[in-house]
């Protein structure tokens, strides 16, 4: 996260920081990236950078973190929507997800977040939107209608969200290194999500 002093800057230096740093984090995964480059682009000191967050991983994680914050966000209202129906909802927020990533703004931050993830940067993510989100995460869990659902209690429903989450994102990878077009991600991920639905769907749904 960043450091309170990042905070204590105007929003127009934040958001021109940012724009840096999404442009950097574009071009180049993050183990590629460069502090200098960012720096020259937002037109501050390397001092200056250092006061506001403690390394390009540290401005990395918030970046992401904000993304992942609005796809929450996203997904709680469409959950709502959808009466709590969680596949239904996985599925639209699938759509949306490679929708916005055809747009230049995205493409290239996303596809280096995704080809280049490895188990450290996986986790780190986890951690941070655990950590940061949790309330997001319990009204997700709060609006679920789990009466459509073969399970058996809490745990086993956190177990359904973390395996729904995991196939979305390996559905991410696949559309950014096989460069798919919306209709072939659409087409593979409901045949997975389908599978599921057989085994945790009740009879009657």
């Amino acid at each position: 996260m960043p450091k309170q002093t990042f905070f204590q800057i105007s929003k127009e230096k934040q958001d021109t920081l940012i724009q840096a740093a999404k442009e950097e984090f574009s071009r180049v995964p993050l183990h590629e990236a460069s502090i200098a480059n960012i720096i020259k682009s937002a037109g501050i000191p390397r001092g200056s950078f250092y006061q506001y967050f403690e390394d390009k991983e540290d401005l990395f994680y918030y970046l992401t973190n904000q993304l992942i914050q609005r796809n929450n966000e996203r997904f709680i209202t469409i959950l709502k929507d959808k009466n709590g129906d969680i596949f239904e909802a996985f599925i639209e927020l699938f759509q949306l997800v490679i929708k916005n990533q055809r747009k230049q703004e995205y493409k290239n931050f996303f596809k280096n977040v995704f080809l280049n993830m490895n188990y450290k940067l996986e986790n780190k993510l986890a951690d941070h939107m655990y950590e940061n989100k949790k309330k997001q995460y319990q009204s997700i869990l709060a609006l679920i209608n789990r009466d459509q659902l073969n399970i058996k209690n809490e745990e086993e429903l956190q177990q359904v969200v973390k395996i729904l989450r995991s196939i979305t994102s390996q559905n991410f990878v696949h559309v950014f290194g096989q460069d798919l077009t919306n209709e072939e991600a659409l087409r593979t991920y409901m045949a997975q999500i389908e599978l599921l639905k057989r085994g945790l769907y009740k009879k009657e749904y």
